[in-house]
C-alpha cells in the first residue's frame, strides 16, 4: 500500500494501494513504518509524496466507514480510526524534512488532507481536488478544516469545505491551496527538480525554519525569540559555519 525509497538525501513515499489509494489500519500502518524510517535517517532532508495511481488518495475506505458507523462501539472505532489519521498527518507535519505532497491525480477528503499536511504542494493541470465531506455527512475531519483555514485563510476554507467544492489544479493554485500548477506530463520532473533544489540548502536551517514558520500560527508561541533561538542553534553547527565560509571565499 505503501513504498519508500530513499535516494541521497531525498526520501520518496508512494502510495499504491490500487484502485485509489483509500485509507485503512493497514495503510496507516505502513505510512507510519516510512515515517518512522524517514525520521530515523538524519540525512533525509526531503521528503516527496507521490502516488502509482491515477488517484493520488480518495481519503478513508468508505467500506471500512460503512461497516463502523451501525453501532456505538463501532462509531468509537471511526473515531479512533480518524484520531490515527490525524495524528499520522501531525507526524508528517512535523518531519524536520521538507515534504512535498505530488498531486498528478485526485485528491479526495482524507487524500487532500493528506497533502495539506506537507509543507509544499504541486498539482497537475488535470487534477481535480477538495474536501467535499459535508456531501456525506461528514466533515473533513483529518486536519482539513484546521489546515485549510490556517494556509488557505476563512474565505477559501469556507468555500470549498461548506460549499464541497471540487476544484482542478489551476484553480488549487490560485486560491492557495497548491503552490504549482504544471502540465500533468510534466510534473514528475518539476517535482524531483524542486526536491533537488530545495536539498542544497542545510538540513538543520530546513528544520528550523520550519519551527519558525509554525510559530507563526501560535498565539501562545513567540516567533520572533523562536527566530533568535534558531539562529543560535544554527551558527553552533559545522554544517553553517563552512557554509558561510566557503560562501564568503567564494565571493572574494
Amino acid at each position: 500500500m505503501i513504498s519508500l525509497e530513499i535516494a541521497d538525501c531525498i526520501a520518496t513515499i508512494t502510495l499504491c494501494r490500487p484502485p485509489v489509494n483509500a485509507i485503512n489500519e493497514e495503510w496507516l500502518d505502513q505510512m507510519n513504518a516510512a515515517i518512522d524510517t524517514i525520521a530515523a535517517n538524519p540525512a533525509v532532508s526531503v521528503v516527496i509524496v507521490a502516488s502509482s495511481e491515477r488517484t493520488f488518495c480518495a481519503g478513508a475506505d468508505l467500506r471500512l466507514m460503512a461497516s463502523r458507523f451501525d453501532s456505538d462501539k463501532g462509531r468509537d472505532m471511526m473515531i479512533a480510526f480518524v484520531r490515527r489519521i490525524q495524528q499520522t498527518y501531525e507526524r508528517l507535519e512535523n518531519l524536520g524534512a521538507v515534504s512535498i505532497a505530488m498531486i498528478n491525480g485526485a485528491a479526495m477528503g482524507g487524500g487532500f488532507e493528506l497533502a495539506l499536511a506537507c509543507d509544499l504542494r504541486v498539482i497537475s493541470e488535470t487534477a481535480r481536488v477538495g474536501l467535499p465531506e459535508a456531501r456525506l455527512g461528514l466533515l473533513p475531519g483529518a486536519g482539513g478544516t484546521q489546515r485549510m483555514t490556517l494556509k488557505c485563510g476563512d474565505d477559501v476554507a469556507r468555500r470549498l469545505i461548506l460549499g464541497a467544492e471540487i476544484v482542478d489544479g489551476k484553480t488549487a493554485r490560485d486560491l492557495r491551496i497548491a503552490h504549482w500548477c504544471v502540465p500533468a506530463g510534466e510534473i514528475a520532473a518539476f517535482t524531483h527538480d524542486l526536491a533537488a533544489r530545495v536539498a542544497t540548502s542545510s538540513s538543520a536551517a530546513l528544520a528550523e525554519c520550519k519551527q519558525c514558520i509554525a510559530a507563526a500560527g501560535h498565539a501562545d508561541e513567540d516567533g520572533y525569540e523562536r527566530e533568535l533561538t534558531g539562529t543560535r542553534a544554527l551558527l553552533e553547527t559545522g554544517q553553517t559555519q563552512k557554509r558561510v565560509r566557503d560562501f564568503l571565499g567564494a565571493t572574494r
